[in-house]
């Protein structure tokens, strides 16, 4: 495993603590990590998932059904362009306050704008008051998850035992996982108890009110967590940088920045297109039923939480870079042969398809790219440097993914292989930049043993 220079305080002449408290003190990060992230993506996933089945009809109803979906997968990628301001601004205030602090606003923040979407009147009730409602409440929400990620990432590394920074680094990525196998479960279950007009009318707007009850339950173990032993030491010593996102774009940190922003593109179109953009292609393109295409995407999400571990341990055994590189290549191998198992129009075939990529492949890159990208940065701009790389590049990456590919295969009158090739295209670019990294210009995540 390659070695990973560091030029960092070391964190663990911080405090003395028995093993108890040692332990107690890991389950509580472990635990703040998992359900803050859940919970995040749980509210933010919600609205992807809605946008694929409800709002295309309930906020933009005298559009026909393609031009519906594409702008309700506008507003969903609004929530992607604005993230990177939210990931500079809690960037900002995560290196230069703290994690902890940082990571409970965003949560009260992004459980704000989601329960509030659960009460927004309809087009059919205010007119184009609705679509702009929503599009402000979407810009709320993505706002505030530009500042969760690289947080989670942190509380979690930044507090693992030296030897386990991978697996650690694996649990904020579990908590995106069942987030969204959460959201589409939940969509299952309404559309499985409810007729068309009562899920229309009132039944999705249950899914956006659970956010409310799951939010106070994060709030409160996210409140108990210490803030992190690296962040500790930076601040005890002085080392705090006065503008963490001038350093992050100036050298040495630009190699790093750019290669990871490139880096990423890769999976974030993956993530996108088999727990996104699927879901419409297969109920509007391939006519399949709503419920059973959402249970398919489900229980693709449970495989991929379960497995992301396992990416951690192997991060820890093999370096999270190779790990990360294989599972991006292994992503750009898989597109075409899982769009042809889409082609058949068997649910059976279907579901096999998005466990292959979904569950398993993508659980093999997603769970090292945590530990992976927090290595870019030292410590005093390491929030700000983790938020810019994952946010920035989730507009290209992330947000238009859903509306390129729906394009792409209008124009190819439903057929998917020009989309197919897309992705392709994103698979090849990221395992380039991710073959460049160079491993001494990769910093110790350090924690406390």
């Amino acid at each position: 495993m390659a070695t990973i220079l560091t030029t960092d305080p070391n964190p663990a002449v911080v405090g003395d603590e028995t093993e108890d408290e040692r332990r107690k003190r890991l389950r509580t990060v472990i635990a703040a990590s998992l359900l803050g992230t859940t919970i995040e993506w749980y509210d933010f996933f919600l609205y992807a998932t809605a946008a694929s089945l409800v709002f295309n009809s309930v906020f933009f109803p005298d559009q026909s059904s393609f031009v519906g979906t594409l702008l309700s997968f506008a507003t969903f990628a609004v929530g992607f362009v604005v993230r990177p301001i939210g990931g500079i601004v809690f960037g900002h205030i995560g290196d230069r306050i703290g994690r902890k602090q940082t990571l409970a606003l965003t949560m009260l923040l992004m459980g704000a704008a989601t329960a509030l979407m659960g009460v927004l009147p309809t087009a059919a009730q205010v007119g184009v008051a609705a679509p702009i409602l929503l599009l402000a409440l979407r810009i709320v929400q993505g706002f505030a998850l530009g500042g969760e990620w690289a947080g989670a990432v942190l509380l979690a590394v930044e507090h693992s035992p030296r030897r386990r920074r991978g697996l650690f680094g694996s649990i904020p990525q579990v908590g995106l996982a069942l987030g969204l196998a959460l959201g589409t479960g939940v969509f299952a279950l309404l559309q499985g108890v409810l007729d068309e007009d009562a899920f229309l009318t009132y039944g999705w707007r249950i899914a956006f009110g659970v956010s409310i009850v799951l939010v106070v339950i994060g709030f409160v173990v996210r409140l108990k967590v210490d803030e992190t032993p690296a962040f500790a030491a930076v601040d005890a010593l002085a080392q705090k940088s006065s503008a963490p996102i001038r350093d992050v774009l100036m050298p040495p940190n630009t190699r790093n920045t750019v290669l990871g922003l490139l880096a990423r593109w890769g999976e974030g179109s993956a993530f996108n297109t088999w727990g996104v953009f699927a879901i419409a292609y297969a109920t509007n393109e391939l006519g399949m039923d709503k419920v059973p295409v959402l249970v398919s995407v489900t229980i693709a999400s449970v495989v991929m939480a379960v497995l992301l571990p396992v990416s951690g341990l192997l991060s820890d055994a093999y370096g999270p870079k190779r790990i990360y590189l294989i599972g991006i290549a292994a992503y750009g191998v898989a597109v075409y042969p899982v769009f042809a198992l889409f082609g058949t129009e068997d649910l059976v075939w279907f579901t096999v398809g998005l466990i292959i990529v979904f569950g398993v492949v993508h659980a093999l890159f997603y769970g090292a790219q945590g530990t992976l990208f927090a290595s870019l940065y030292p410590t005093p701009v390491r929030y700000t440097g983790l938020s810019v790389v994952y946010q920035f590049s989730g507009i290209y990456a992330s947000g238009l993914t859903p509306l390129i590919l729906t394009a792409l295969v209008g124009a190819a009158g439903g057929a998917p292989w020009a989309a197919a090739a897309y992705l392709v295209g994103t698979a090849i670019v990221s395992v380039i930049a991710t073959a460049l990294i160079r491993s001494r210009d990769l910093h110790l995540v350090s924690g406390r043993d």
